[in-house]
């Protein structure tokens, strides 16, 4: 017998403004949905045009939590003023970031990748 459990994907999208109040809504939101590992946390941030410090804490307790659970969290469509922001405080290297909200699904390719056996 074989038992397959397919991803579930659950979409976040946060819009104006990461900051206190923004951040506040977008915490409970997430705190709204027990992570499961057969789920990915998507947090689409195409119409967030600013975050502050205050907003990255939702950011980085949904991807706390997630982790603990085996789930996925990663952000798609991140505008400049909100990568910046990621770059200094180098979360940037902490989160999957995509382009779009498609790349999220496409395989990688990279024809340098070696497979050892």
């Amino acid at each position: 017998m074989t038992h397959t459990q397919e991803l579930e994907v659950i979409l976040f999208k946060p819009q104006a403004s990461i900051d206190l109040e923004g951040g506040m809504a977008l915490s409970e939101q997430m705190s709204g949905v027990v992570p499961q590992s057969h789920q990915l946390w998507v947090i689409d941030l195409a119409k967030v045009n600013f975050m502050d410090s205050s907003g990255l804490v939702p950011l980085v307790k949904g991807l706390k939590a997630a982790r603990q659970s085996g789930c996925r969290l990663v952000l798609c469509n991140v505008k400049a003023p909100v990568r910046l922001i990621l770059e200094l405080t180098q979360l940037d290297t902490v989160f999957e970031i995509f382009n779009t909200y498609e790349d999220i699904f496409t395989p990688f390719e990279d024809n340098s990748l070696v497979l050892v056996a």
